[in-house]
């Protein structure tokens, strides 16, 4: 099965199949993608590879002000479109400090959407564990705010945390095409922080890390914050892992 899919406009679309998640039984392929922004799907021949994959359900994970700034996927019929913008302090990371430890700096801002997008980040998982059928979530660069939704997602499947790391740092295929998007929107900017577009592999083991630390698990993160009971996680492997 191919992971990345070759799109003219998204460059940043995956598959998270494959993977090998509780009991060994594999992330089914086909049914639940992650991206950067889905309003780059522009041309005829994107509409008609978006279409090929059945998806029914996307999640935009954008704040409104980036979707009205940047645009969405367009209205597709037999598409349901959800803005569920997990987000709530904005920060440029073009201006990040390069004196900081930038790998420290993102996953202090990965436990503020955990912390801050509760409401939103469960609505994500119901949403994912009701569909029948595939799903996309994305955010602009579908690294930050798609990796956290991707990591919990597979966390709570039982995929190992390596395997979550290597999916995370999958983006980092992408640095040049996210740095290069950045000076095409920015003119006359200057980028400050050398390491924009990352996507390292420490990012999201600090992340979980630190969901560890201070609720014990991701699975106990997901019950006691986000209100996940058994009952939606059962659905969650039920439809997202082999028989």
């Amino acid at each position: 099965m191919t992971r990345h899919l070759t799109f003219d406009g998204p460059f940043n679309f995956r598959d998270l199949g494959g993977y090998q998640g509780t009991g060994g039984r594999a992330v089914r392929w086909g049914l639940l993608y992650r991206s950067d922004s889905l309003g780059k799907l522009a041309t005829p021949a994107d509409l008609g590879r978006f279409r090929a994959l059945g998806i029914g359900t996307v999640i935009d994970l954008r704040y409104p002000w980036e979707i009205a700034r940047r645009g969405r996927i367009p209205e597709l019929e037999g598409v349901a479109y959800h803005n569920l913008s997990i987000e709530h302090r904005p920060y440029d990371q073009a201006e990040i400090d390069p004196d900081v430890d930038p790998w420290r700096y993102l996953a202090d801002r990965f436990a503020e959407v955990a912390a801050d997008g509760v409401a939103e980040i469960r609505q994500v998982l119901e949403l994912i564990a009701a569909a029948d059928r595939p799903v996309v979530f994305h955010c602009a660069s579908g690294k930050d705010r798609t990796g956290l939704i991707a990591a919990l997602v597979l966390a709570l499947l039982g995929v190992a945390e390596d395997d979550i790391a290597a999916d995370f740092a999958l983006t980092e295929l992408v640095t040049a095409r996210l740095v290069a998007d950045w000076h095409a929107a920015n003119p006359g900017r200057t980028l400050r922080w050398p390491s924009f577009g990352r996507a390292p592999e420490q990012v999201i083991r600090l992340t979980l890390a630190d969901l560890a630390a201070a609720h014990g698990s991701v699975r106990a993160y997901a019950a006691g914050t986000l209100g996940i009971d058994e009952e939606l996680v059962g659905r969650l492997h039920a439809r997202l892992l082999s028989a």
